[in-house]
């Protein structure tokens, strides 16, 4: 279970310093922070709770945006992802993910796509001097126009691929790219670029576009064998669950717990 990490909006009902303390009753040593929660709570306490419950920093959420296009209504802020490269310093993190960002409405879809590049590229000096890596992370295609024009692997790996491997890397979610084709041979072309690893189910209905992921087990995905194929491309950080759904966060956070470590050996694990 060393590897198992959680992502906090799995357990949103709880505060920074709920989730850190519930994490280390069920013996899990990894937090995939989001940059909200931990400016709530401030970064210099927010270390030191990690640091006396043993928990680790396996990735922050979330930065980027470039191409001015966010679904909750604000532009490209540079101020914003700076602040999130510091904060993911100041908690002992060094994988901060990107969000792409979603179509411009005065941009067609491939000058949107060059925006990507462009901000990357304006943030990565910053962040190589704080010691922070940039995760770009494909969404699902359903989501290009709100929230990311980058919404396979191989595009992202172009992306990747510009930089070097020290300062931008790869990140993968079972949600975003378990039904393409080309997972394995992109997973393959990775390589050693893959810094991130994201897992959840894909619930069969989907009830929501984007809050509808599942507990690993509960859907459709072989999640094993994507583990195996990550793996095998060089990946052996933590494996971060993250779940955007109404009824796992309406149910108590020690029992969503408590299920995915249950579950985790077989529904994850190869």
């Amino acid at each position: 279970m060393e590897r198992l990490a959680i992502n906090q909006i799995t357990v949103k009902g709880w505060s920074f310093e709920e989730t850190v303390r519930g994490l280390a009753r069920h013996g899990i040593g990894w937090l995939g922070a989001w940059v909200g929660p931990v400016e709530e709570y401030g970064a210099e306490r927010a270390a030191a709770l990690l640091r006396d419950h043993g928990v680790r920093v396996s990735s922050m959420c979330r930065a980027g945006f470039f191409t001015g296009k966010n679904p909750d209504g604000g532009g490209l802020d540079h101020d914003a992802n700076r602040r999130a490269v510091e904060l993911t310093a100041a908690i002992g993190g060094d994988v901060l993910y990107l969000v792409s960002g979603g179509v411009r409405d005065d941009l067609d879809l491939e000058r949107s796509r060059a925006a990507v590049v462009e901000g990357i590229a304006e943030l990565v000096p910053f962040a190589a001097s704080a010691g922070v890596r940039l995760a770009v992370e494909p969404l699902h295609p359903m989501m290009c126009a709100e929230r990311s024009v980058t919404v396979t692997l191989d595009q992202a790996l172009d992306i990747v691929e510009e930089f070097e491997p020290a300062h931008v890397g790869l990140a993968v979610d079972t949600y975003n790219v378990w039904w393409d084709p080309g997972l394995g041979a992109s997973l393959a072309r990775a390589g050693g670029r893959i810094i991130g690893y994201q897992v959840c189910d894909w619930l069969v209905p989907q009830p929501h576009p984007t809050f509808g992921r599942g507990l690993p087990g509960d859907g459709a995905i072989d999640l094993p064998s994507i583990t195996r194929a990550v793996g095998a491309a060089g990946f052996t950080g933590p494996i971060e669950v993250e779940i955007f759904n109404e009824r796992v966060w309406a149910a108590d956070p020690d029992d969503v717990l408590a299920a995915v470590v249950a579950g985790f050996p077989r529904h994850v694990l190869p």
